[in-house]
């Protein structure tokens, strides 16, 4: 038996991505951080739940850009034989701190709001449009910024920070028409009514965020790989005899790893099954996986075939030494 292991990474267009995201974040942030402390301020003065709830979200906002500036920082840091893959998933719980949290806001606007329907109080409408306006103007720039200038579709941290700002974006809005509404109306309801609106689309990212990362954490299979075909693909590789025990799961946001033991005929050399395994590498990678590790067995293996890992842990007092298990 042969174990052949090999990491494609590359590392020179990484790590220019990274150093993208790390500048757009750290602009991001400060803009956003700036303004959040104007429309808090400015809720604060005009009365409006609106606008504090639009605060709370870039609040929100602010904090997955700190958390994700601080996840890049520390998912650079090397790798060590206390940590063999470095922090990289420190960016993973730092994106389920920052669903929670927003799930947190959520329930806490929707309290506020609760009281205000009925006893809705005064609000300077005219400070409120004027606030809000700005605020929308500001989230339609770091949208725009982080579009054009990051990693928004793979990486998890930063499509978690992209979409806080898109539905900020949807905040401002909110807190404009309900301002409106209530110049042009005097409907005083619009005023919780717009931040009811704010906290259902801050608990619905918080909820997706939470749910991907925590999907990362429980060893999931990537959302995008289907591992089946991915079985299916190695078998049909030359020389495959079979394949099973596979597993596949996301070490960080857009690195995914593999390992799987690989069937193949005893009379092969070493050479020959080298060249096997290289080239279902060289085919994972093409399909999104990076890091693969994989076993050479012959077709005389003592392993069970079946494509999952059927192993039963054994509990560690029970005649350990006993029933080793070798692979």
């Amino acid at each position: 038996m042969s174990g052949h292991h090999r990491d494609h990474g590359h590392d020179h267009g990484h790590s220019h991505v990274h150093t993208d995201n790390q500048k757009v974040l750290l602009i991001s942030f400060l803009m956003i951080t700036a303004y959040m402390i104007v429309e808090a301020v400015g809720g604060v003065i005009t009365n409006s739940l609106a606008l504090l709830s639009d605060a709370g979200h870039m609040l929100s906002d602010s904090f997955a850009l700190a958390i994700a500036l601080l996840a890049f920082m520390f998912g650079a840091k090397a790798v060590s034989t206390g940590k063999t893959y470095g922090y990289r998933r420190f960016e993973i719980l730092a994106a389920v701190l920052n669903g929670i949290t927003l799930i947190g806001i959520s329930v806490y606007i929707f309290y506020e709001a609760m009281e205000r329907f009925t006893n809705p109080p005064e609000v300077a409408t005219f400070g409120m449009l004027v606030i809000s306006a700005a605020g929308l103007l500001i989230n339609v720039l770091v949208a725009w910024f982080m579009m054009r200038g990051s990693d928004t579709k793979n990486n998890l941290n930063m499509r978690g920070a992209y979409l806080h700002v898109l539905s900020d974006m949807l905040g401002s809005i909110g807190a404009i028409a309900a301002a409106l509404a209530m110049m042009f109306f005097g409907w005083a309801w619009a005023d919780p009514l717009a931040s009811v609106i704010v906290a259902a689309l801050v608990l619905r990212s918080g909820y997706y965020v939470t749910k991907s990362s925590l999907h990362v954490l429980m060893e999931g299979t990537p959302i995008h790989i289907d591992l089946n075909k991915i079985v299916e693909a190695i078998k049909r590789v030359d020389g495959v005899n079979g394949v099973h025990d596979v597993h596949i799961w996301s070490i960080t946001s857009s690195m995914n790893a593999l390992t799987a033991h690989i069937v193949v005929d005893g009379d092969k050399t070493i050479y020959e099954t080298e060249a096997i395994l290289q080239t279902i590498e060289h085919m994972l990678e093409h399909q999104g996986i990076a890091h693969a590790t994989l076993q050479a067995e012959s077709e005389r293996h003592a392993h069970d075939s079946s494509i999952l890992c059927a192993a039963k842990v054994n509990r560690p007092d029970t005649d350990a030494h006993a029933h080793r298990h070798h692979g």
